[in-house]
């Protein structure tokens, strides 16, 4: 494998929201890769704590409702935007797929919680790589709504929503990115 091409692709890596997606469906071939590369995330004591709901055509609007209910049920009156409550219900519909990431957690608890949610997470940033090299947007979002799923997930007992991963098709310029230096987040001992 080439160093430079993963690099390059971890460094051009970028969130891209469901306003930016075009109308072009995404194969399940696809999401199937997208998955198997997530499924090969480290993982302490072989736990593999990573959970996922796919969410696609007619299921979108499920998700979409759900979405929606979930916010006019859990806003104050005082609080409540309707232009929130639109882009919330549209963001689903904007979207190729949505997958529930969930966690699982190990029954016997043989590993700290923790390790168990940073293995989901690089279970997601596999996904995201693998999107990016497709030359799929995707972004992350873990709002109440995500942490509050549980029946509508029809998630078990120790199972956990970390969020939805939103992915669709863009048409856009190579989106910039910004990071201070690494020098500055390092202390050589």
């Amino acid at each position: 494998m080439n160093l430079s091409i993963i690099s390059k692709l971890i460094a051009e890596r970028r969130s891209v929201y469901p306003n930016m997606y075009i109308d072009q469906p995404i194969e399940k071939a696809v999401i199937e890769q997208i998955l198997e590369n997530a499924n090969w995330a480290p993982t302490h004591r072989m736990t593999e704590p990573w959970r996922f709901k796919v969410f696609q055509g007619e299921k979108l609007k499920q998700l979409s409702e759900y979405l929606g209910n979930y916010y006019k049920e859990n806003t104050p009156p005082e609080t409540f935007r309707e232009m929130k409550f639109k882009k919330t219900v549209k963001k689903p519909l904007q979207s190729g797929a949505v997958i529930a990431i969930c966690m699982q957690r190990d029954p016997d608890q043989s590993v700290p919680e923790e390790e168990e949610i940073a293995s989901v997470a690089m279970a997601v940033q596999n996904m995201w790589l693998s999107c990016a090299a497709h030359g799929i947007g995707a972004y992350w979002s873990s709002p109440a709504s995500a942490y509050n799923a549980d029946e509508f997930l029809g998630l078990q007992p120790g199972d956990r929503c970390l969020g939805w991963f939103y992915m669709g098709y863009y048409e856009a310029a190579p989106l910039p990115g910004k990071r201070s230096p690494i020098s500055d987040k390092v202390d050589w001992l």
